[in-house]
């Protein structure tokens, strides 16, 4: 019985839209908008809630720093400032730890263009009317070799296999990635040590484009000659 009476086709029924007498207050709220402004209100009658009974149960006796170096401004909580947080010592060991890791990263960066470069072989250090293929399997060297063998040349670019090809693109496109980045991170790493340089102690002065024997688009420094005991 309960199966026929779902079989049944029945009317929709649909929420009624704001009386014409009342379009000047705008959408009639439907249930849908009831439920999400009522989660809303609950959540943050929650949270006044935790934060009242945190409030009770705190310890009279907490205490720390920042209680009495902080200040609030109108209402409105003002963070210590950290211009003076650190010491030059300290300033100065974290710019080596994070040219450090620059380095790192840029030495790995020409280690894998490096090995990219051997494996695709560039074409203008092999004869112009031979090329180089690499197969994933046996497989595919057998299938390339039986094509070579069969025509009695070397394959023809259209002769290999699309895969093959679009393996061989992306790689290319890949090592062009990596020339630019390391391009960006040798800047990057230059930027680093120019800076780390101008914490250092003694007088120097920037360089007027005048006195710059190689024109550059960087700022050139030059140190005051210290006598060194």
């Amino acid at each position: 019985m309960s199966s026929l009476k779902n079989a049944i086709p029945r009317r929709a029924h649909k929420e009624r839209a704001q009386p014409h007498s009342r379009k000047k207050f705008g959408l009639l709220e439907k249930h849908k908008d009831y439920v999400v402004r009522a989660k809303a209100y609950h959540q943050k009658e929650e949270t006044l809630r935790r934060l009242k009974e945190k409030a009770a149960f705190r310890n009279p006796d907490e205490f720390y720093f920042k209680m009495i170096k902080t200040k609030t401004v109108g209402g409105v909580h003002r963070p210590e400032s950290e211009a003076n947080k650190y010491t030059q010592e300290e300033l100065m060991l974290m710019k080596t730890q994070d040219i450090g890791y620059i380095l790192q990263k840029l030495q790995s960066e020409k280690n894998k263009i490096e090995k990219l470069t051997t494996m695709l072989h560039s074409l203008d250090n092999n004869p112009a009317n031979r090329h180089v293929y690499y197969a994933e399997n046996r497989e595919e060297a057998k299938q390339i070799k039986s094509q070579s063998e069969r025509k009695g040349i070397v394959p023809a670019s259209e002769d290999i296999p699309d895969h093959i090809k679009r393996k061989t693109a992306a790689s290319y496109r890949e090592l062009e990635g990596r020339r630019s980045r390391v391009q960006e991170l040798e800047k990057l790493y230059m930027d680093m040590a120019l800076q780390k340089e101008l914490q250092k102690k003694g007088r120097k002065r920037k360089l007027r484009e005048e006195e710059i024997v190689s024109p550059t688009s960087r700022p050139v420094y030059k140190w005051r000659s210290e006598r060194k005991r």
